[in-house]
């Protein structure tokens, strides 16, 4: 039966799994929480927790967790010529460390600065710091476990970790407030879970990683992972800096929250996304294998496009319908928000980034992203400033991510010699693009209005 189970999943459908799940999770607590005792003051400090953590950790763990992919089958260090078959990995656990020492950095800067941030009207006191700290010094390490199944073909594995971990994470963070606890038990249990995960960690590198220190391979790391942090950091932090631009102009956290559960349909395509890319990094760190995996990567964007754009459309219709009922009545101007972000799924299925970063071309992302920033937050200010509030704020974010894939695909055209016709659908995706941009208009101006 095991064999069996195993030929319907594959690393990419494993990652996208693992990515579902972690999405499906988050949104279950949001929904239970607007329909318990909490205020949305309270469902505002959660929010906050699990964005500043994220704002403080996303762009590094992105970059090295991606830099590792390509690297792992190819580097300077340990397989010069492309070796895979090595049971027990030095990349693994060098890897480890880079991720234990920039999490015990900014755990310390945390706690130098604690007393001088505020957020809202929590001045000099962010609501939980210490736990915040010590969740971002725990959560950020333990990313690594799926990886390290991916790239030991360990697929199925990914789907067990996912059911058994987000199962009870789900348990332990809804269980207090269905009792009518306080939301610090919340993130308690998210601190449990998270302690679960460590364990879970290290079990999996004494089994898979050789305990070999190499400042070599961690030099040759954050050479090709530096770019990619500091490109994480500036395009990938388009929903942070749409959060900052949100608290800074608005200061109200029922604004924030608002503009919080407007985004929260918006992970369920990058996630998906994002398992795609990662897990097919490795597979163009080579030469060998260009043409199959370009055409690999069009073949699974097509199956992507085909299940989240019909999805995504449906959503849409029915936004201002469902989303009073999903939460609660307060949050209807929330459904403005999710619509817009709902276009993102537009650039968000056209990978360029895959083979550059694949390729190691990892300062093309970087000039992309620059140009991304530097578009991005004075548009904000002037949506805002010309009347669109926080609609335009992720309408902004809609426009740059746009511009940022055009750059990456005229870079892979210009200098790799690889057409968009090779890895993008062309037919299909312009199909699906131009229907649910008709529909965003339609439903926008109220041409079209259920509920």
């Amino acid at each position: 039966m095991r064999v069996r189970r195993l030929r319907f999943i594959d690393n990419i459908s494993g990652l996208q799994f693992f990515q579902l799940m972690k999405f499906t999770v988050f949104l279950i607590v949001s929904i239970v929480f607007t329909k318990s005792h909490l205020t949305r003051s309270e469902i505002g400090s959660w929010e906050m927790f699990l964005f500043i953590s994220g704002l403080i950790t996303f762009f590094w763990v992105t970059g090295i967790i991606q830099s590792l992919l390509p690297l792992y089958h190819r580097n300077k260090t340990f397989r010069q010529f492309g070796e895979t078959k090595k049971r027990k990995s030095p990349e693994v656990f060098n890897t480890f460390l880079l991720l234990c020492f920039f999490s015990l950095f900014f755990f310390a800067l945390g706690h130098s600065i604690k007393n001088s941030v505020s957020v809202f009207n929590f001045s000099g006191n962010v609501p939980y710091i210490n736990l915040l700290l010590l969740y971002i010094l725990l959560s950020s390490p333990v990313c690594l476990i799926e990886y390290i199944y991916l790239l030991k073909n360990r697929s199925y594995r990914i789907l067990q970790y996912s059911i058994y971990t987000f199962s009870a994470q789900l348990i332990l963070i809804i269980v207090p407030v269905l009792f009518g606890k306080d939301i610090i038990w919340s993130i308690y249990g998210l601190l449990i879970i998270t302690f679960v995960r460590w364990i879970w960690l290290i079990i999996l590198l004494r089994r898979y990683s050789e305990i070999r220190v190499s400042w070599e391979f961690m030099k040759e790391h954050l050479y090709l992972g530096i770019p990619l942090i500091i490109t994480s950091l500036i395009s990938g932090s388009a929903q942070y800096i749409d959060g900052i631009i949100v608290s800074s102009v608005y200061q109200d956290p029922a604004m924030f929250a608002w503009f919080r559960y407007g985004a929260k349909e918006f992970p369920l395509v990058l996630l998906l996304a994002n398992g795609l890319h990662n897990a097919m990094l490795p597979e163009f760190s080579t030469r060998s294998m260009m043409r199959e995996s370009l055409a690999r990567i069009k073949l699974k964007s097509k199956k992507l496009m085909h299940l989240l754009f019909p999805i995504m459309m449906v959503i849409m219709l029915f936004s201002r319908w469902f989303y009073p009922r999903l939460f609660n009545p307060e949050f209807h101007k929330s459904a403005g928000i999710f619509m817009v972000y709902s276009l993102l799924i537009i650039p968000r299925l056209l990978f360029p980034q895959t083979i550059v970063v694949g390729r190691k071309k990892t300062r093309v992302t970087l000039v992309a992203a620059l140009i991304e920033i530097a578009i991005n937050i004075p548009l904000s200010l002037l949506m805002i400033k010309w009347g669109y509030g926080i609609v335009g704020v992720a309408l902004s974010t809609f426009i740059v991510y746009c511009i940022g894939k055009i750059i990456l695909i005229g870079y892979v055209w210009a200098k790799m010699k690889i057409k968009p016709s090779e890895y993008i659908p062309l037919q299909v995706f312009i199909i699906y693009s131009v229907i649910l941009s008709f529909i965003f208009l339609l439903v926008d101006k109220r041409i079209i209005e259920i509920g």
